[in-house]
């Protein structure tokens, strides 16, 4: 849940004004981050491309809610769609759907992290984890469904070329996450622990039952 739909009257309508505005933030540096083209192409793969953009939205989620981090890349992805698509006009769509599966494992994870009572560590480890099985997963079936289609859908290979590359996407969409999400979550961990706010999302304490 977003924290406007956890407090009543006044507050609610803080809240609400505050998780706008933190949509705002986090979509703006998330844009920032891809226009300054910080990236590392995968020396496997020339055109599968690690990036820092999605950090903003780890954080977002973490902060703001579910609905506030997708909101916040979206408004990236259309930026991008209009302005600077990449080297495929797709390239955009696919990334939101890796985004959006990599959110909601976070969201999963935290949940069971929280009843547990599980250390910020583990809750960092299997929130990691779960979001690099559900992304992997699920883009492999995106890439295998949609990658043979012309454009704006994907381009138009036979799919004997496209099953030899899912390896690949998989091992790339794995280990994009696994810098992510820590990063994600240590910095929404800084941020919070110099600003009192109540986070979307708790985060467990360092001394919390392993």
């Amino acid at each position: 849940m977003d924290q406007a739909s956890q407090l009543p009257g006044t507050k609610r309508i803080r809240a609400r004004s505050q998780t706008i505005a933190g949509i705002g933030l986090f979509a703006a540096l998330a844009i920032v981050l891809n226009f300054t083209h910080i990236q590392v192409p995968a020396p496997y793969a020339q055109f599968l491309i690690y990036e820092f953009w999605e950090i903003p939205t780890v954080v977002c989620l973490l902060i703001f809610g579910l609905f506030a981090a997708l909101t916040a890349s979206l408004i990236n992805t259309i930026v991008l769609l209009l302005v600077n698509p990449g080297a495929t006009s797709f390239g955009p769509i696919y990334n939101f759907i890796a985004v959006a599966v990599s959110l909601v494992a976070i969201v999963l994870a935290n949940k069971l992290c929280t009843e547990a009572n599980f250390a910020f560590s583990a809750q960092v480890l299997i929130a990691t984890g779960l979001a690099i099985v559900v992304r992997s997963a699920v883009m492999t079936v995106v890439n295998y469904a949609l990658l043979p289609f012309p454009p704006p859908l994907g381009i138009p290979i036979p799919e004997k070329v496209v099953v030899p590359l899912l390896p690949l996407i998989a091992f790339f969409n794995a280990t994009l996450v696994l810098y992510t999400v820590p990063i994600g979550y240590t910095a929404a961990r800084a941020a919070t622990s110099r600003v009192h706010f109540a986070l979307a999302y708790p985060l467990q304490r360092m001394n919390a039952k392993n």
